[in-house]
């Protein structure tokens, strides 16, 4: 509570000192530019008129498609872009200072229908990908000030119907029931494995996500039912869309926050092009140290990100993220080795990179990305006397090569083909866990020690045609994956999909299609006792979405998903693989390192409903999502049991007010019911070992709860921008259950739970 009092002390001092300083405001003005382009031809739209709603300023685009407006007043603005024949758009949440001119580069979408006799209003939404349900996008400026989530990209998708979390400590994605190594990554253009610090080999997710938010112009998210053009996994699409770099001045950002601190730099690369780089160190060793913790982290992350135009039809863009993640353990005391014994420590590098060639056809776009993605895996634990219980060096590697042609034959037919190659030609491992450790079904130890190195291959060819035609909209489309790593090396994915237009208002749509996954890499190295398969998931999604007013939509689903040959686990018959992230050897093998077998089956089904409402001349805006469904999987022995991530109801409410062009004050509400749990062997040798016979027929976790609350507060100046906040996660403090775990000190099992109230502050400069 004194921790509380404090940030709201300093809360009332910020809003005193901030009525002084609006009488100083009223003379600075900014400049807002950009480009405005068809979302489907990616050619220039000229002659699209530009509003800077609530003022007189606004401008016209030009023959490239390039708008510039001046001397406009500093605050927070809606922009306004139409042109007849397209749809008209309201970007919200424009924040605009004297320090760097505001880039907006603005995708509208072509009228394909248009019912007589209806008024037609402006969107405050745009939808960025093919998919016509499951999908949602959030722009970048409302994930950097959604309250808890650390500025987190990932971390912000948790919001969203059908998503669900492992724990508060990381970001992995359980999306409809799919375990977390289900979900794709797409950060311009380039697949990406992993995106977070110290990541989870062999799956998707991390305690934090490495994607810079400054850079993130909007995530679109899709839980289903996307289409053609993705592959290779079977839940979820996250597509990350990093901005351009200012094309009319330089200019620098710093951040300072509760973690850690940054600097950014942009600007034009003579009149064709621009850069973007950024630099991230974390204190949280500092903290840690300070703090006599005897598990201390720190990492570092860079990204640069350049793009030239050629020409009026060809660009190219370059981008490279990359990590370096290290962990010191401080074993100065029996209890900092006790508590450090039960870590799995990872030290990690890792980069991803990519070219990208776009060129312009009159009634579509070529795009041409050769990528690269590596990881250095270190991964050790030892127990309380510094003996080595687990060790493991990996490096993965993959090089892609991805060719795609989108063509508007007709107004009204879009056709899409692809083909996407990747080598990994150097997969190395180097792996060894003790047999205690890594025991079979009857509890025969059987110790996994190697070295070695081998090669993968995958290619994906994909076609699709979209065609409206009345009030319906139809897609239909497929890939064919090859990996020469599994049996059989080919599968086939149909997909399609059905919109119809009810009114200009609301459509309902359904989606079907088939979704193929190949195991992840590190799979191969377990013993699996014959060749792997690409495991595969069937869905089926009715949508209806309406928009109740231009910037409030409603959208509801119903969902099912069919898993078929699911990696099932040999030394435990119960289960199938579900890790979402390894931190103790001592609870379970890690990393799918151990036999497995396509025996799996499973299924998700459930009810979503999602309503959005944008940042308008009504100054408040949010998100509130409710996911009630469940899921169940059957493996090698027994019936159906609820899956890992088997939470019956979520329930999301965020929301946040714009007091004026100074002030903004957000929560978040989350409730989550537990997942299941295994009971523990409480007697005999295997006292403290989950007892899989019993696979998730343990009791239930209690259910989670929190609410966080989040100040932002902008400080105009001549020529320069801060804007400092207060985040207090779990403001009621509650110490939400996160897992349960044996305690081996007391012989008894323990609630693993969160921290209770996290406050934290930052500061952010802009010049």
């Amino acid at each position: 509570m004194k921790k509380i009092f404090l940030l709201f002390t300093i809360l009332s001092l910020l809003i005193h000192v901030s009525s002084a300083q609006e009488k100083e405001i009223d003379e600075l003005t900014g400049t807002i530019a950009g480009n405005v382009i068809s979302s489907k031809t990616r050619n220039p739209v000229q002659s699209a008129t530009v509003k800077v709603e609530g003022t007189k300023f606004g401008a016209i685009t030009d023959a490239k498609g390039r708008f510039l407006i001046k001397n406009i007043p500093v605050g927070v603005y809606t922009v306004t872009f139409s042109i007849l024949g397209y749809e008209k758009y309201s970007k919200s949440n424009v924040i605009l200072s004297s320090a760097m001119p505001v880039q907006l580069n603005i995708q509208l979408t072509e009228k394909v229908l248009e019912l007589e006799g209806t008024e037609i209003l402006s969107s405050y939404f745009v939808n960025l990908s093919d998919a016509v349900t499951s999908t949602q996008t959030i722009s970048g400026e409302e994930i950097k000030r959604t309250p808890g989530v650390n500025e987190d990209v990932i971390r912000a998708l948790s919001i969203l119907p059908g998503v669900g979390f492992t724990s508060a400590g990381r970001n992995d994605l359980v999306v409809r029931g799919g375990a977390p190594f289900e979900n794709l990554f797409i950060v311009d253009n380039i697949e990406v494995p992993n995106i977070n610090h110290f990541g989870t080999q062999g799956t998707s997710g991390g305690p934090l996500s490495l994607i810079n938010i400054d850079f993130v112009k909007n995530v679109t998210f899709s839980a289903g039912g996307f289409g053609a053009r993705y592959g290779d996994k079977t839940s979820s699409l996250t597509d990350i869309t990093l901005r351009d770099g200012n094309e009319e001045t330089y200019g620098t950002k710093a951040v300072l926050s509760a973690t850690g601190f940054g600097i950014n730099f942009e600007g034009p690369v003579s009149d064709k092009g621009s850069f973007l780089m950024g630099i991230r160190r974390s204190y949280l060793d500092f903290i840690f140290k300070a703090a006599g913790f005897g598990f201390i982290p720190q990492y570092w992350d860079f990204t640069v990100k350049a793009k030239y135009k050629f020409d009026n039809s060809n660009s190219l863009s370059f981008l490279t993220i990359g990590a370096l993640d290290n962990v010191v353990l401080n074993n100065d005391s029996p209890d900092n080795r006790f508590s450090n014994s039960s870590i799995a420590v990872p030290d990690q590098k890792q980069y991803f990179s990519g070219l990208t060639w776009q060129h312009l056809l009159g009634d579509g776009f070529i795009n041409v990305t050769l990528g690269q993605t590596y990881t250095n895996y270190s991964t050790f634990q030892n127990d309380s006397l510094l003996n080595p219980i687990l060790k493991n060096y990996s490096r993965e590697s993959e090089t892609s090569l991805k060719a795609e042609l989108d063509l508007m034959i007709t107004p009204e037919i879009e056709l899409l083909v692809g083909n996407q190659f990747k080598t990994a030609p150097k997969l190395s491992y180097n792996v060894l866990i003790p047999g205690y450790l890594r025991t079979d079904s009857n509890g025969v130890p059987k110790g996994l020690s190697l070295d070695t190195v081998f090669a993968g291959y995958k290619n994906g060819t994909y076609a699709s045609i979209t065609a409206g035609a009345g009030k319906f909209k139809l897609t239909a489309g497929g890939r064919l994956d090859y990996f020469n790593l599994v049996e059989p090396q080919f599968n086939i994915s149909p997909r399609a999909s059905i919109q119809y237009l009810l009114n200009n208002y609301a459509t309902l749509s359904v989606s079907i299609g088939r979704y193929y996954q190949s195991p992840s890499y590190i799979w191969f190295i377990g013993g699996s006792p014959g060749n792997l398969k690409s495991f595969y998931a069937d869905q089926i999604v009715l949508s209806f979405e309406q928009t109740l007013r231009e910037d409030v939509k409603l959208q509801a689903e119903i969902f099912y998903k069919r898993y078929g040959d699911y990696p099932a686990r040999v030394f435990r018959p119960t289960a199938v693989l579900s890790p979402s992230g390894f931190d103790d050897i001592t609870y379970d093998i890690p990393f799918g390192l151990e036999p497995l077998i396509n025996q799996g089956v499973g299924y998700a089904k459930g009810f979503e409903i999602f309503i959005q409402k944008k940042l308008s001349e009504i100054p408040v805006y949010g998100i509130f999502s409710c996911t009630i469904g469940d899921s169940k999987f059957k493996s090698i022995t027994g019936g159906y049991r609820p899956g890992a991530y088997d939470a019956l109801a979520i329930i999301n409410l965020s929301c946040a007010w714009r007091i004026n062009n100074e002030w903004e004050l957000s929560s978040k509400f989350r409730l989550s019911t537990g997942i299941p749990t295994t009971p523990f062997f409480t007697e005999g040798v295997n006292t403290g070992k989950p007892d899989y016979s019993r696979y998730n027929e343990g009791e239930r976790l209690p259910v989670n709860h929190s609410l966080d609350f989040r100040a932002d507060k902008i400080w105009y100046f001549s020529g320069f921008m801060m804007t400092t906040y207060i985040d207090i996660q779990n403001i009621y403090s509650r110490k939400n259950v996160a897992a349960l775990r044996w305690d081996f000190r007391n012989n008894k099992p323990e609630y693993i739970k969160s921290f209770g109230i996290l406050p934290s502050i930052g500061i952010v400069a802009e010049f």
